[in-house]
């Protein structure tokens, strides 16, 4: 009966970081969409990493083998590195625009108003939080693996 239940809480737990992943992964491809995020070549990169996050996890979906696992893997954490650097290159485009605009101002007036400048400073920190929702989906099905592979006896008989 107790089993039943941690079954059945694990797959309900299975179900809203899949539901959460996709919903990050449309949103945020939608979004920068509808933003024209691909007029130049670095804004492309969270485009192209989103949409492979989104592939290897279709993927993931029917074959949970350990090269696809490991495949996922790469592409969180490019995903969420391209995060990182976007957080990097909105804050140096913001900071440019500001130093323009206010030539004799401090570089720490300069940061401060960089950071509510006119891109979206920590909005590419999206794809981190992304990042982990995947992860988390990852470290699930892999407890469920384990859970349900019975050991060999060459297993049993070393214990």
């Amino acid at each position: 009966m107790q089993n039943n239940k941690i079954t059945s809480e694990r797959f309900r737990l299975k179900q809203v970081l899949v539901f959460a992943l996709l919903f990050m992964i449309v949103g945020s491809l939608l979004e920068l969409y509808l933003l024209d995020h691909y007029e130049d070549t670095w804004q492309l990169i969270p485009i192209l990493s989103v949409g492979t996050t989104l592939v290897t996890l279709l993927i993931l979906f029917f074959k949970k083998t350990t090269k696809v696992v490991n495949l996922f893997k790469a592409v969180l954490i490019l995903t969420a590195l391209s995060g990182v650097y976007g957080v990097y290159l909105h804050l140096q485009s913001n900071f440019e625009f500001e130093q323009d605009m206010k030539p004799t101002a401090t570089n720490f007036e300069l940061i401060t108003d960089s950071l509510s400048g006119a891109l979206p400073t920590l909005a590419p920190m999206s794809l981190v939080v992304l990042a982990c929702i995947g992860y988390s989906y990852l470290i699930l099905i892999q407890q469920h693996c384990l859970l349900y592979t019975s050991p060999s006896p060459r297993d049993l008989s070393t214990s």
